[in-house]
């Protein structure tokens, strides 16, 4: 999952925003007042705002800095919607808590890319090559996907959550090695190649054009990764909610997350309904490994 800049905002503030907040779902007189939470503060954010009130819905949005709240929030009930995290996130959560947090529409992703400071092309890398990898199973996994699809490793099992022990390292082109996702970017005067997330492309001045491969948006490797707009379950059909789905596709908008994320965010347009299998696929592959 991508996490832009957060915004941080004093406890007073916060709870200042809940209690105003406080009593549950839209106003019931009009319909148009949603209350929205997120950990990003970009100009995209200002521009959906702005687009939401053209549209006649006012956001209330909370800003936070703690990635595990907008989901706890939003269960129970101090907002209406978040809009921050992937699929395979909301799924940890909602297996953890029993719950069933539910997404409403796709936002987008940002593909996850394989670097490399030795080689200028895929097939540059040599036989027996070592590839750094994130340790963290989340990023493993997709990173895994990510190799697969380039033609240097090959897995031997199908599941959604590979680990390096499902690598087939006879049919292998490489060798993988997982490091702690910060090491990524760090290890690449040492190795053939590594992936890197985002976060640390930027850390690293690392250019996000200069990726050797990505994975595919439209892949079933890629899908776990797909950010959404998420409410609770009995909420999933709110016209107003809805709403807030197709005005985040407004060109505008893309425009603003495409030179926020420097042109790394691939928009997906995909709805509610196809969006919840995939996560229940998730689901089940985290509750097939507790």
């Amino acid at each position: 999952m991508k996490f832009p800049r957060v915004l941080a905002i004093p406890a007073l503030t916060i709870a200042a925003a809940l209690a105003l907040t406080g009593c549950g779902g839209p106003d019931a007189a009009s319909g148009d007042v949603v209350r929205i939470g997120t950990t990003e503060s970009d100009r995209a954010w200002d521009v959906f705002e702005q687009k939401a009130q053209d549209a006649g819905i006012t956001l209330q949005i909370t800003n936070y800095s703690d990635y595990s709240q907008p989901n706890i929030a939003l269960s129970q009930g101090q907002i209406d919607i978040n809009l921050f995290q992937h699929l395979q996130f909301l799924g940890e959560y909602n297996v953890a808590n029993n719950a069933d947090l539910t997404p409403i529409g796709a936002t987008q992703v940002v593909p996850l890319g394989l670097y490399s400071k030795k080689h200028k092309t895929v097939g540059d890398i040599p036989s027996g090559g070592e590839i750094a990898i994130p340790n963290d199973p989340s990023n493993q996994a997709r990173a895994l996907f990510v190799l697969e699809a380039a033609g240097l490793v090959k897995l031997s099992s199908d599941t959604l959550a590979p680990s390096p022990a499902d690598i087939d390292r006879g049919a292998s082109k490489v060798k993988v090695t997982p490091v702690d996702a910060a090491q990524t970017a760090l290890s690449l005067a040492s190795v053939d190649g590594s992936i890197i997330n985002n976060t640390y492309l930027e850390r690293a001045g690392i250019d996000p054009l200069s990726a050797l491969y990505k994975d595919d948006p439209s892949s079933p490797g890629a899908e776990p990764y797909i950010n959404a707009f998420v409410t609770r379950a009995e909420d999933k059909a709110d016209p107003t909610y809805q709403r807030l789905v197709e005005i985040w596709h407004d060109p505008e908008i893309q425009q603003a997350v495409s030179e926020t994320s420097k042109g790394t965010s691939v928009e997906v347009r995909r709805s509610g309904p196809d969006l919840e299998p995939v996560l229940q696929r998730v689901q089940q592959t985290i509750r097939d490994g507790q």
